[in-house]
Formats: structure tokens, C-alpha cells, sequence
């Protein structure tokens, strides 16, 4: 990362640490060229560090979101933030802050997003993944369906990035968690690093069940 991209992604709003993020960066930079997904976006700053990393090694990113926040962003959680309510929905919206974060960073060339939820674009989503980062919606079943939709599209030998995966569940929610287990569990993905609440793992010659 140079020094201006880095000042893009610390003075965006996000919920990414700052060591989480630098993992994350490295890990994108040992993926192959080709096409990456981020599930999640909000307003940008995972996708400036994975943006970066794509066009240091001729990749194209692909970030999806429908921009309107999950549970935790909504009025009267602990992570809602005002300012980014639409005054004419009157619901949140992180769109307009995701424009701004790539023309500060300079990525638009690099980086394409996808408007919409998973479960939209998961119905035709077809193109082969050489990396995949979700941090998209945490419940159970949402999350879930993110890996089953999106994870069997990672070539084998790429890799596969999950964020919020705390093993204790006093540190934060389990739907990521379970989504790690279930991809280690079945034999499809092997885990190759950990920062934080990030897990790196990196896909086997087995089906994404």
C-alpha cells in the first residue's frame, strides 16, 4: 500500500483493523491475477486495500453490497451511523461514500461494484474466483448462504478470506465462524493464516459442500 491509498482506507468508515487490514492486503497480493469478489462493502476500506492488491498483480475486484447496511447499521444498534442516512429513503446509504473512496484512491479502473444483495447475485453469479473476501451479513443464515453461493467458484489452489471469525463466542457473532468450520470440516479449504478476527484460507481439489 502506499502511503496516499493508506490515508484513503484510514480516513474511510469501516470496521476493519488496522493489522487485519495489512493481512488482508498481503494475503490478496498472493493471489493469482484473474477475477476477485468481495461480499461486503459499506463504504470502501477493505475494498481500497484489496483494490490496491489487485492491481499490483493485474487482478480485476468485483465488490457487492445493496448498500443499505445490515441489522448492526440500522437506528437503535451500536454501529449505526447517522450520516449516512438518506434524508429522501430515510435509510441508510453507503453507496455514494463507496464512489467517493474509489475516486479519492484512484481504483475505479480496477475495481467494479456490484449493486444488489447475495441472494440476487448469487442466482447467476458464474465467473471463476482467484480470491474471495466475505464480510457481508453476519446472521446465520445469510452468511451461509454467501459460502454456498460464492465459495464453490474459488479455484483450487486460491484463496478464501473470512472476516468476524471469533472461536469464542464472548468476543462477537458465530455465523462467520461456522462458515470457516464448514469449509475446514468438509475438506474444501485448509486454512493457511489468522490475524485478528480475519482467516485466510486457501482452497482443496474436494467440493464446497
Amino acid at each position: 500500500m502506499t502511503p496516499d491509498l493508506l490515508a484513503v482506507a484510514d480516513a474511510t468508515k469501516g470496521f476493519l483493523p488496522a493489522d487485519e487490514a495489512a493481512a488482508l492486503h498481503t494475503a490478496a497480493l498472493s493471489a493469482a491475477p484473474g477475477l476477485w469478489l468481495e461480499v461486503g462493502t459499506y463504504c470502501g476500506k477493505s475494498t481500497v486495500h484489496l483494490g490496491a492488491a489487485a492491481r499490483a498483480v493485474g487482478a480485476q475486484l468485483a465488490t457487492l453490497d445493496h448498500h443499505r447496511g445490515s441489522e448492526e447499521n440500522q437506528p437503535g444498534w451500536e454501529w449505526h451511523d447517522a450520516s449516512l442516512v438518506d434524508p429522501h429513503t430515510g435509510r441508510l446509504e453507503t453507496l455514494p461514500s463507496l464512489r467517493r473512496t474509489l475516486w479519492d484512491a484512484g481504483l475505479d479502473d480496477v475495481v467494479t461494484a456490484i449493486v444488489g444483495t447475495t441472494q440476487q447475485v448469487g442466482r447467476w453469479w458464474s465467473s471463476p474466483l482467484t480470491f474471495l473476501f466475505l464480510d457481508g451479513n453476519h446472521t446465520e443464515e445469510v452468511a451461509q448462504h454467501d459460502y454456498a453461493a460464492f465459495a464453490p467458484h474459488v479455484v483450487v489452489g486460491e484463496l478464501l478470506a473470512v472476516h468476524d471469525v471469533f472461536e469464542n463466542p464472548e468476543d462477537g457473532g458465530r455465523p462467520p465462524w461456522n462458515v470457516v468450520r464448514r469449509a475446514i470440516d468438509t475438506g474444501a479449504f485448509e486454512q493457511v493464516s489468522m490475524t485478528g478476527s480475519l482467516r485466510v484460507l486457501r482452497r482443496q481439489d474436494a467440493p464446497v459442500t
